[in-house]
């Protein structure tokens, strides 16, 4: 471990993966435990939960694991409540939910987009609404977002309207709570990962693939088309939402305030 968040506190929301394999907040809750942060789990699945404090367990961290619904005030309330009779103070919030929902302004229902909504900005301002009078108290703290480059760019012939729309909603929510709170030392930022070969993205593939003729053939087609559309040729990881995620949440990070950190191999630097 090189310590940088030794002795702090953390809540990682969306700590699980939706599949095998490593997901951002899967990733993130274990780099934060590597780098000294005592973690709290937070999943919708507390099996899912469970799988990450346990890994993190083993790497000699310290974690719990936490089942909540960050879309629900209760639930929100009464994980804040559990981490503080746990170890009595949060220096990190980690937002890592989302999902996402196909179509356009005609295609979409009314009941997808609240959905869609309800998971990716109103879990944000509940968490941000329990958590910041906790860090106010203490006179410090970091809230890292997970947006997505969705929030800033949509892809030709892909509708994705609510999913765009939401993660917009992120980054705003992000720049209000930074300007309004940086003088109570708390800071928020945001995470704007591009394509990531995440769970959810084999998952995707897999949903894909399930109606082809070849599948394994069409998986490793999308999969390909994915790491095309990378400058770098090849989709970023986890690891790589984590370790932006880890500069924010940490004392280097202690001036960055109100960023919008694009993690996305240099997709939108491209006309």
């Amino acid at each position: 471990m090189a310590g940088r968040l030794t002795d702090k506190v953390a809540i990682v929301v969306g700590a699980g993966s939706s599949g095998p394999g490593w997901g951002n907040g899967k990733c993130t809750a274990v780099t934060f435990a590597r780098e000294g942060a005592k973690v709290m789990c937070v999943d919708l699945k507390r099996a899912a939960a469970e799988e990450t404090a346990d890994l993190i367990a083993k790497v000699g961290g310290e974690a719990f694991a936490f089942e909540a619904n960050s879309a629900k005030n209760a639930d929100v309330k009464a994980m804040v409540d559990a981490c503080l009779a746990k170890w009595g103070r949060i220096d990190v919030l980690d937002n890592n939910v989302g999902i996402g929902s196909t179509g356009g302004p005609v295609e979409l229902t009314e009941d997808e987009w609240h959905l869609v909504f309800d998971v990716n900005v109103k879990s944000f301002f509940l968490t941000a609404k329990h958590v910041l009078p906790v860090m106010e108290k203490q006179g410090k703290g970091a809230i890292v977002n997970v947006s997505s480059i969705a929030s800033i760019r949509s892809p030709k012939g892909v509708s994705y309207i609510a999913y765009n729309a939401s993660k917009g909603a992120v980054n705003s929510l992000t720049l209000a709570i930074a300007s309004q709170y940086a003088e109570k030392g708390i800071r928020c930022n945001a995470i704007l990962p591009g394509l990531m070969h995440t769970p959810m993205i084999d998952f995707l593939a897999e949903q894909y693939a399930k109606n082809e003729k070849d599948h394994n053939q069409a998986y490793d087609k999308m999969i390909a088309i994915r790491n095309r559309a990378s400058p770098t040729g090849k989709m970023g990881t986890g690891w790589d939402t984590a370790n932006a995620a880890l500069f924010l949440a940490s004392d280097e990070a202690a001036y960055v305030n109100g960023h919008l950190l694009v993690v996305d191999g240099g997709i939108t630097v491209r006309a």
